[in-house]
This record gives C-alpha cells, sequence and structure tokens, in this order.
C-alpha cells in the first residue's frame, strides 16, 4: 500500500469514529462518594469490617438502621471527625482532607459558643478560614434570605429556644458552601412542631444549592421525607442491607408524605428494618 492510500485509510477510519463520537455523545459521569474497606472495633466489638458503599454526590442520603448499628459512627469516620482503624474515603476522587466538609451535631448545646451572639456563631467558620469582613457579610445575608428563618441573631444561644439553636447550628454549617454536609440526628430534640418546620427547611435549602447531605435519623419517616436514598443497614458487623430509591416530588410536603407511593416506600424500609432486627 502506498502512503497516499494509507493515509486515506488514516482520514477514512477518523472520519469514522468521529462520525461514531457525534452519533453518541458521552453521558455525563455521576460523581460518587466511595468507601473502601472500612473497619472498626471498639474494645473487641466489631463494628464494621471491610465495609464498603458507593453513594452519589449531590444527593440527599438518609442513613438507618438498628440501635447500635453504628449509623452516627459511620458519618463520624467517613467525615474525619473519628479515626478509621483501616480503609479509604474519596470524594469524587479527593481524600477528605481536599473536600469542605460541614457537620451539623445532635447537641445544639455544646455545638454553639455560648459567650458569641447567634450572629458571631454564624460568622465565626467565615472567621478563620481568613474571608473579608465584607464578604462575610455578603454570604451571611445571602444565607439567611434563603433560609427565611426569624431569629434575633443578636442574642447569645443561651437565650434562643431549642429549635433556634439548631438552626443557627445549621446555617453556621452552611455558611463555608460546604460541598458535604453531615447532619448526625440534627431534630431528635426538638418538639415535633419545630421538627416539621425544620425538615421544611432544610428540604428548601438543598432544593436550592443541591449540596450533598448525609443525614442519620432514628425516625424512618423522617428518614424518607428528606432523601433521594435510604441506606438500610444490618446489626454489627454492620454491612448495607438494601439501598431504597426515594423517587418522589420535591417539596416532600403534607401531601406527598401521606400519599400511596409514600406509604408503600415506608413500609417496604420497615419490614427491611424488622428482618435485621430478629436477624
Amino acid at each position: 500500500m502506498t502512503n497516499r492510500a494509507s493515509n486515506a485509510s488514516v482520514i477514512r477510519a477518523m472520519d469514522r469514529l468521529e462520525a461514531s463520537l457525534s452519533e453518541k455523545p458521552a453521558t455525563k459521569r455521576q460523581p460518587l462518594m466511595t468507601v473502601r474497606g472500612l473497619r472498626k472495633t471498639f474494645d473487641e466489638a466489631v463494628v464494621y469490617d471491610d465495609f464498603g458503599i458507593d453513594l452519589p454526590l449531590g444527593k440527599f442520603i438518609s442513613i438507618f438502621g438498628p440501635n447500635g448499628c453504628g449509623k452516627s459512627t459511620l458519618i463520624n469516620m467517613i467525615s474525619g471527625l473519628m479515626p478509621m482503624d483501616a480503609g479509604e474515603v474519596l470524594y469524587d476522587g479527593r481524600r477528605i482532607s481536599d473536600t469542605r466538609i460541614s457537620y451539623v451535631f445532635q447537641n445544639y448545646r455544646e455545638a454553639l459558643f455560648p459567650w458569641l451572639r447567634a450572629i458571631d456563631n454564624i460568622h465565626y467558620p467565615l472567621k478563620v478560614m481568613g474571608v473579608s469582613r465584607k464578604e462575610q457579610q455578603q454570604r451571611v445575608e445571602k444565607l439567611l434570605a434563603d433560609f427565611d428563618i426569624r431569629i434575633d441573631l443578636n442574642a447569645y444561644p443561651y437565650t434562643l429556644s431549642g429549635g433556634q439553636q439548631q438552626a443557627v447550628s445549621i446555617l453556621r454549617a452552611l455558611i463555608t458552601e460546604p460541598e458535604v454536609l453531615f447532619l448526625d440526628e440534627p431534630f431528635s430534640a426538638l418538639d415535633y412542631e419545630m421538627t416539621l418546620f425544620m425538615r421544611e427547611q432544610l428540604q428548601k435549602i438543598f432544593m436550592k444549592t443541591r449540596t450533598t447531605m448525609l443525614l442519620v435519623s432514628h425516625d424512618l419517616e423522617e428518614a424518607i421525607q428528606l432523601a433521594d436514598k435510604v441506606v438500610l443497614l444490618t446489626r454489627r458487623p454492620t454491612r448495607v442491607a438494601e439501598i431504597v430509591d426515594v423517587n418522589l416530588p420535591w417539596p416532600r410536603d403534607l401531601d406527598v408524605t401521606t400519599g400511596e407511593e409514600f406509604t408503600a416506600l415506608k413500609r417496604h424500609c420497615l419490614d427491611r428494618f424488622w428482618q435485621e432486627v430478629k436477624r
């Protein structure tokens, strides 16, 4: 074959490849949080042993399971708050230290600085990050407008109600614009009315920002209402029993949470939960 013929063959092959690519556009890759080989023991009790899971980023994930299975332990490890005995956690291929993470604790009374006003508690992470005062003010004003909670932010935390204190904790966690937000039973100490209100507000924030959120909850209804996916865990040593997709419209209002599809999802999760409890 002459060089001219060879070159023509290469050109035709390239043309076919280009045509093929134009006919089948590449699908967008879904970034993942990847956990591999996770191990954790307390004394001689094995909680996790070679645990692994892949979860999509940009989604709301709830974690639910039997008492003592290590739900809070899991998010403490994958957020970097608690050391792993072994294993690796990657966020779209990046380590925990290279990922912006925020955390909302169950005990809001200990999470806030009592000597700082509520507004100064919210500013505090930005101050530590070295953000200018002007930018701090702009970011806080924008967040408050989005969250729409009426609180006297000039008050000290101990003068606020429990729900108001937890709202300040959530605002402080969001002000850094985290890539991943962890919530460890954030509403368990609130009364029912405030819990419903806070669920509604958290949905608004998620719908607006699409920040990856991982929620630990002992309330199955809450776990389903706030999630794109519910991770159901087994008894120890803990495994994933099932990952349940929640394909319900946002926001998850009363019509959604009293509908047949929601009820069916709750029944399915409850049946799976009891299988693990009785195992």
